[in-house]
């Protein structure tokens, strides 16, 4: 398909509600049921009791493989704690021996300088000893000669060595202590620290307040609180993942957990979910302070329902080359695309491994026969999904090069094959009637050929619209369009829908590509109830 750059959105809302048939009984009237009535009450009794037994057996199934996975886990996260501890000690033990050793090679060093101080003293102190014994001995020869002249001179002698003799130069006293008590370290304070070293606290569970969280145009607000006040968090740890299922998460989910981290705030806003695929998406979250996480909260399962469809290629001109979600115009008419449709029969939506081996009542196989009813310029595609209630919402883009294109919604009516409904705008004998051309379709139609007009289409009337080319609403019986880009509304129509309709779109000459699972947005909603005593600005196509 070729890229239509240059495009325009279109948005579609559509509440649609159905009255059923009611029946009345007399009073006082009595039935008799015929005998065989017991024994199918009695199956269908047995059967409700299978299937609640069942049920619980797979509840049963799903608690079992949790409690594997839990023995599992607490063996992986035990061994792990473990080994953190381990490595905590061994860090501290690094640490003190690392301490020991520096208190130790200063000790050493002091012994060693003072050793060398008091050793040099000692040294000096000898020498002078030695000098000063020598002197003395020296003296007192010279006092017991009898030589008068000899004595004088001698004397003179042993004076002057003794003036300088190095003992009266030396300081007695020690130039190092020998005291180390400076050395002397006391542990009592860190030996308490160490003492009371303990287990880390674990954060507190945190609790997903469900009241105050929000699913809004396809963003999930989710907001928790702890129960009391920690001011240790450092983060949070958000995990969510898409599901069918309502209530816990189930053993073998589909899909895989999503974990979005380093949230600071109790709060987070989910963007990014550009569909909403599922039924449900589950939650749950955790604290985490610098060193440790806690427990993960109890998952909260929240409701992200969207109208999902894809494009029935069955309903199909043969010039729309239509994929799941997107068709383009081909000149080349239907055999290319009939040869590779069989070559690859899985690119059919109706045959994709994704879609479930039992189908969904309004999801109906569509037959391939009376694809001849779309001719002239009818190049019509249907969605494979019926609406049949509530409020839904889609978005188109097309090619603004397209010479024509138009979207709404047809009755689905039942088709003439036997293997069941099929979808398709509702013909006449003509065979060639186009969206907005019959009472079984409503749609909002560009001309680009020529001239530009837009234009409200139903039942072969046309009503030209004077607004900028878009966007679709269909609240009770009311069906409007609204500009993608700035919501604003272009067209509405109010009818009543005899049966489920279908989107329905047609393309000439160009392109267009659908989105799904597009939740209402809350500016068409808040316009729809400012608009719903507004009167219908097309009565006269109704």
């Amino acid at each position: 398909m070729r890229d239509a750059t240059p495009s325009s959105s279109i948005s579609t809302s559509l509440l649609y509600r159905l009255v059923g048939n009611q029946s009345t009984a007399a009073f006082g009237q009595t039935v008799k049921t015929p005998q065989f009535g017991d024994m199918d009450d009695q199956k269908d009794s047995l059967r409700k009791i299978t299937n609640t037994l069942a049920l619980k057996n797979e509840e049963i199934q799903n608690f079992i493989c949790c409690l594997k996975q839990s023995l599992l886990n607490l063996e992986a996260n035990s061994a792990r704690v473990q080994e953190d501890l381990e490595a905590e000690f061994g860090s501290l033990y690094s640490a003190l021996d690392e301490l020991k050793e520096g208190m130790t090679t200063r000790i050493k060093q002091e012994r060693a300088s003072r050793t060398y101080e008091l050793q040099n003293q000692l040294s000096a102190c000898t020498k002078a000893l030695e000098s000063s014994e020598e002197l003395l001995e020296l003296a007192n020869q010279t006092l017991c000669s009898s030589d008068a002249d000899g004595f004088n001179q001698a004397a003179k002698e042993i004076k002057d060595s003794v003036t300088m003799a190095p003992a009266f130069r030396l300081s007695l006293k020690a130039k190092a202590s020998d005291s180390m008590s400076h050395m002397m370290v006391d542990f009592a304070q860190e030996r308490e620290v160490l003492q009371a070293i303990k287990f880390l606290p674990v954060p507190a569970t945190p609790e997903i307040q469900v009241a105050d969280c929000l699913v809004s145009d396809n963003t999930v607000t989710m907001v928790w609180s702890l129960p009391e006040p920690d001011s240790k968090i450092d983060h949070y740890v958000l995990e969510h993942r898409r599901t069918n299922h309502e209530g816990p998460p189930r053993a073998r989910e589909e899909y895989p957990w999503m974990v979005v981290e380093g949230i600071r705030e109790t709060e987070f806003t989910l963007t990014g979910l550009r569909r909403f695929d599922t039924r449900f998406m589950t939650f749950r979250v955790k604290a985490c302070n610098k060193a440790v996480a806690g427990e993960f909260s109890e998952p909260v399962t929240l409701e992200t329902l969207a109208f999902v469809f894809k494009l029935d290629s069955g309903t199909s001109h043969q010039n729309l080359h239509v994929e799941d979600l997107s068709v383009e115009w081909d000149s080349s008419g239907g055999k290319v695309q009939d040869i590779r449709k069989d070559k690859n029969r899985t690119s059919s939506p109706m045959n994709s491994p994704a879609r479930s081996a039992v189908m969904s009542p309004k999801r109906a196989p569509s037959a391939r026969v009376g694809r001849d009813r779309f001719t002239a310029e009818s190049y019509t595609v249907l969605g494979d999904t019926a609406i049949d209630g509530g409020q839904q919402y889609w978005e188109v883009r097309f090619d603004k090069e397209s010479k024509a294109f138009a979207v709404g919604v047809a009755l689905r009516t039942p088709g003439v094959a036997s293997s069941g409904r099929r979808l398709l705008v509702r013909t006449s004998t003509t065979g060639c009637d186009q969206l907005g051309k019959t009472a079984a379709s409503w749609c909002l139609h560009l001309n680009n050929w020529l001239q530009q007009s837009l234009t409200a289409k139903h039942n072969n009337k046309a009503r030209p619209l004077d607004c900028a080319i878009p966007d679709r609403s269909y609240d009770e019986g009311v069906l409007s369009f609204y500009n993608g880009r700035n919501k604003q509304l272009i067209h509405t129509f109010r009818t009543k829908f005899p049966q489920p309709v279908v989107p329905a779109f047609m393309v000439w000459n160009g392109s267009f590509s659908v989105q799904t699972g597009l939740q209402v947005p809350s500016v068409v909603q808040s316009g729809q109830r400012r608009n719903s005593d507004a009167s219908s600005s097309n009565a006269s196509l109704t």
